[in-house]
Order: C-alpha cells, then sequence, then structure tokens
C-alpha cells in the first residue's frame, strides 16, 4: 500500500461528500482554498460565506502543530485573511527540521466551541486501528492516555458492539449522535481507500459533528477505482520537498507506463550512483552504501521493476547517466547497475535500454572518470550480461559484470562473521540480507579500492568477504583510523539496519 498524504482542502471535501452519500450525515462545514493566483473578490463571489463569517486561516502544507507554530489564526474578517495571507505567502518557515515556503492555506469558518474531541482511523497490516478521546486538541500527545482504541479486522465489519468501547464514558445525549459518527467516517475511509484519517480536534456545532482540523492519507494504488469519488485530487510533494525538473520527467514517465520508475536525487555531486531493479534491492543497496559509511557520496536513489519496456528503460537510463556524469571533477565516480534475481523480467531486454543510453553517453562516462559494476539474475540474464561486457570492450569504459555463479556471490559467506553476534531470527534476516546482495561481496571492495576510500570499520568489513584472499577480514588497521577520525566505535558509522 502506498500511503500519499493530502491536503486538508480536500480531505473535508472528500468526507463531506461521501458522509452523506453512506451514512446520511450531511456535515455543516466550509472551506476555501487560497494560493498566490487567488483573487479573493472572485473567490467571495464563489464562496459567499467568506464576508459573512468570522474566519479561521492556516498553512495547507502537509504539516502539523501549526497553532503551536503560531501559524493558525482566529477570528478574523476577510480583508485580515488577506493581509495574514499576503504577509506569509512565499515565506519560508523550519518545521520539524525541513524548510520550505508557505503556498497554500485553507480558510473557514472561526467556530467557538467548549469541547474538543479526537479521532483517527489508521490502516493496518490485518485490519483498522480506531482511536477516540473525549480531549481532543493540541494537547492531545500530553493526553494520550486518555485515548480509547480498538481494533477491527479486514474481514469485519463496523458495529454499534465494537464502536460502544470508545463512547461508553461519553453522556448520554451525546453517545449516539458520536457514536454514528464514527461508523460513518470509518465507511467513508474504507469507501475511498484512506490509509491514514485523523480528526484533532472535532467538535458538536448545534448538537452535530463538526471536524476543526482534519488529517488524510489516500492509498493511490487504488486511483483507478476511485477517479470519480476522489474527483480533481493533488497529491502534494511532502513539505520542504522540490521535485527537480530530471525527478519530475521520471515522474511523468512513471505516471504512464504499467510498470515502476522511480528516481529521487539525494546528493548531485555524489560519486556513487545506483539503477537497481526491484524495491527492495534498490533500498537494500542504498542502505548498504550508507551503512559502509559513505551515505554522503550516494548521488540517488533508482529503482525500475515491473517489466518495462525498452524504450522506457533507454529513457530513464539517459537521466540517470546525464546526474551521474554531470559536472565532472577529475575524481573517480561509480555506478551499480544491479538487482535481485527476475522472476519475469526479461533481464537482457531491460539491459538493451541501458546499453543503448551507455553508448549514447560514453564521452560523459570517461570524462566523469566512471566504473560500472554490473550484477543481475533472472530470465536471459547471460546474455544481458555477455552483452555488457562485450559493451565495456567497445567503449573502453571500466566495465566488470557478476551472475548469479560468479565470484563472491555464496549467499551465507559473507555474513557468517556478522550473524555470530545476531539472534536466530537476525540471523535468517540476514542470510535473506546476502541473497539480494552478493553484489557487494565483489564490488564494495573494488569499489572502495577504485575510489581510493579507506576500508570500514570492523563490524561491516567481516561481512565482506576480501576478493584478493578469498577470507573475511577481521581487523582494522591504524590508517583506518586515522582516516575516519577516530576509533572503530566512532559515530560516523551508525549502526547495520535490517
Amino acid at each position: 500500500m502506498a500511503r500519499k498524504k493530502i491536503r486538508e482542502y480536500d480531505s473535508k471535501r472528500l468526507l463531506k461528500e461521501h458522509l452523506k452519500r453512506l451514512a446520511g450525515i450531511e456535515l455543516q462545514i466550509y472551506s476555501a482554498q487560497v494560493i498566490e493566483a487567488t483573487d479573493f473578490t472572485e473567490l467571495t463571489d464563489k464562496e459567499p460565506w467568506l464576508s459573512s463569517n468570522k474566519l479561521v486561516v492556516k498553512p495547507d502544507m502537509l504539516f502539523g502543530k501549526r497553532g503551536k507554530s503560531g501559524l493558525v489564526a482566529l477570528n478574523l474578517d476577510l480583508a485580515q485573511v488577506a493581509q495574514f495571507v499576503k504577509s506569509r505567502l512565499g515565506v519560508e518557515v523550519e518545521i520539524g527540521g525541513c524548510k520550505a515556503p508557505i503556498t497554500t492555506f485553507i480558510v473557514e469558518p472561526f467556530v467557538p466551541h467548549d469541547h474538543e474531541y479526537y479521532l483517527s482511523i489508521v490502516s493496518d497490516r490485518l485490519g483498522s486501528i480506531i482511536s477516540f478521546s473525549e480531549c481532543g486538541g493540541i494537547e492531545i500527545e500530553e493526553n494520550w492516555k486518555k485515548v480509547k482504541t480498538v481494533f477491527l479486522p479486514t474481514e469485519k465489519t463496523m458495529t454499534n458492539d465494537i464502536c460502544a468501547p470508545l463512547i461508553a464514558t461519553l453522556p448520554l445525549e451525546v453517545r449516539e449522535k458520536i457514536g454514528h459518527f464514527i461508523r460513518g467516517v470509518f465507511s467513508v475511509f474504507q469507501d475511498l481507500d484512506f490509509s491514514f484519517l485523523e480528526m484533532n480536534p472535532f467538535t458538536l456545532v448545534n448538537g452535530e459533528p463538526f471536524p476543526l482540523d482534519m488529517r488524510g492519507e489516500l492509498d493511490d494504488t487504488a486511483s483507478f477505482k476511485n477517479f470519480n469519488k476522489w474527483g480533481n485530487l493533488e497529491f502534494p510533494l511532502p513539505f520542504g520537498r522540490v521535485m527537480s525538473p530530471t525527478e519530475s520527467f521520471i515522474h511523468s514517465l512513471d505516471e504512464k507506463t504499467s510498470a515502476s520508475l522511480k528516481f529521487t536525487v539525494l546528493n548531485p555531486n555524489g560519486r556513487i550512483w545506483t539503477m537497481v531493479a526491484g524495491g527492495g534491492a534498490s533500498v537494500i543497496y542504498a542502505d548498504t552504501v550508507g551503512d559502509l559509511g559513505y551515505a554522503s557520496e550516494l548521488g540517488n536513489y533508482a529503482e525500475y521493476s515491473g517489466a518495462p519496456k525498452e524504450d522506457e528503460v533507454l529513457q530513464y537510463a539517459r537521466v540517470v547517466l546525464d546526474c551521474a556524469t554531470s559536472d565532472p571533477d577529475g575524481r573517480k565516480r561509480a555506478l551499480l547497475i544491479g538487482g535481485g534475481i527476475a522472476n519475469f523480467t526479461d533481464v537482457a531486454a531491460t539491459f538493451n535500454g541501458i546499453i543503448c543510453a551507455l553508448r549514447e553517453k560514453e564521452s560523459k562516462l570517461k570524462a566523469a572518470r566512471m566504473h560500472i559494476y554490473v550484477r543481475r539474475g533472472g530470465p536471459n540474464y547471460q546474455t544481458g550480461l555477455a552483452r555488457m561486457r562485450a559493451l565495456g570492450a567497445e567503449l573502453g569504459v571500466p566495465l566488470e559484470r557478476y551472475g548469479v555463479g560468479g565470484r563472491g556471490c555464496q549467499p551465507f559467506a559473507a555474513s557468517e562473521c556478522y550473524s555470530r553476534q545476531q539472534s536466530t531470527r537476525e540471523r535468517n534476516l540476514d542470510g535473506c540480507w546476502c541473497e539480494e546482495m552478493k553484489i557487494f561481496a565483489d564490488v564494495s571492495t573494488r569499489s572502495r579500492r577504485l575510489l581510493d576510500w579507506p576500508r570500514p570499520p570492523v563490524r561491516w568489513r567481516c561481512w565482506h568477504q576480501d576478493l584478493e584472499t578469498g577470507t573475511t577480514s577481521t581487523a582494522a588497521s591504524s590508517s583506518v583510523k586515522e582516516a575516519i577520525g577516530g576509533s572503530e566505535s566512532s559515530s560516523q558509522w551508525p549502526e547495520r539496519r535490517m
């Protein structure tokens, strides 16, 4: 499941539109979205309630704690709202360590209220978790012990009995109304494929539920069946994240294909670049580079899977290679083309697109002093690796390739030393890790030597086989300690993550 955040404006729009259809509840909520291009005169003509109510205005940028950050203004008239927006639109703010300008606001009627409730629904692997509290609002975290939670398995439906523990302590005059509201919200949650929904707080206005603040996340893989229900819905980037032109191009390719094409630039000046087949393998490659201590040199995260067409791989590889070879500075670079063992993807066919791109970028590869390492398994992989070997000779670019049965492919040997220190469960995970990471048994040592990097300390080296000796290294030299500026337990080397 892919969980994509949506704006508060869209969360409330979807809830209002579909709660009446599914539960017969008509919410009396109104909201308007304000961006840089908004004309307040035209907006007032479209939403006449703006000129007749006191208003609330706040950023709608996928981050929380807006009230605690002083970004919510209450009880304003329309002129004051316009001034508030004008003074903050485009202004950069820092939230949770992320900096970005504010570009979108939500405006709503100001609703005086005495009581605040909390409601959240989260999709879990085996069902849904529904949480409710009579003590909602900005202090919900401080009052988390008062939150009541029930788990609803996937195969069961929401009933009065399941909802009863959540509302058991409410006064009788509001208990049934809030219970009906919770059941209705859950129906919307399921019908529209929400993966997360939170109201903090909602209140009662004239005895009817009224969401004041709301967050939502949708399963975007269900967009094909919810196109009409969701309407003109935008999935904004996370706060602080700006998509580059190259990332936008790959994103557009990804939207047009049944395959998966993902690309994110992490460090434009990085010297390690990846082009990895498979979502799991791509994460493992990136994690391993970081675990070896070279996260600052990792240029990108890249993943292609789902049997993309040759032309799609060609366009994808062109973008990766352009980024990997940009601004040559005389230092050596490494490109890892790899993945797990494919189940149905024709390795030779996908390699054809990569090979065409490598031919096109020959001069750039040489200027960047790029060394290429290839490892792949699966249908027709021998043909693909043979073509890669021929390409290396043709271009005169250093290129090494490895298959399922090549050197360094013993799936458990590389982790043997490290595994002695782990539990049985962790050892099993480590075996799976090495099955996917066979390439690093060969490539990581050579890449470090190629790029003139120090070998990592013992707790990484022990699970990477030394190609020259065929043994596993067990000690760190004093030169390594000097190179990393400390001992083997230096904080520069974070604990290995699974």
